[in-house]
């Protein structure tokens, strides 16, 4: 079993940035897959960015290329998601899951396939 914890969600006007950090426990290992989603109200949770167990292999939404980035460090077993540029329409919950796999490149863009969910940080940005 694994425990995902999400911090570093807040309010921050438009423009401004924030890091979300996600630190796993509990059963871990190092190949877990890790994805960042996102689930407004009234709209349908999305998938914002994931990153593969080794870290070589990343994917983004084309609504925040460019502006976020995913990363790992594996001693903290800890991912984050910088944000930066945030617009009011980034405002949501962001939920950090986790896969577990053997295969050091995958990454799934599909909520279905992660088995680990956080409780989820909520991200408000004003205009």
């Amino acid at each position: 079993q694994v425990q995902l914890v999400e911090s570093g969600g807040g309010l921050v006007q438009a423009g401004g940035s924030l890091r979300l950090s996600c630190a796993a426990s509990g059963r871990t290992s190092s190949n877990l897959a890790m994805g960042w989603f996102r689930q407004a109200p009234g709209k349908e949770r999305e998938c914002v960015a994931t990153i593969s167990w080794s870290g070589a292999s990343t994917y983004y939404a084309d609504s925040v290329k460019g502006r976020f980035t995913v990363s790992r460090d594996g001693a903290k077993n800890t991912v984050y998601l910088r944000m930066n540029s945030l617009q009011p329409e980034d405002t949501a919950v962001y939920f950090c899951a986790a896969d577990r796999t053997f295969n050091s490149n995958y990454y799934s863009l599909r909520s279905i396939d992660y088995t680990y969910w956080g409780q989820g940080t909520q991200v408000t940005v004003s205009s």
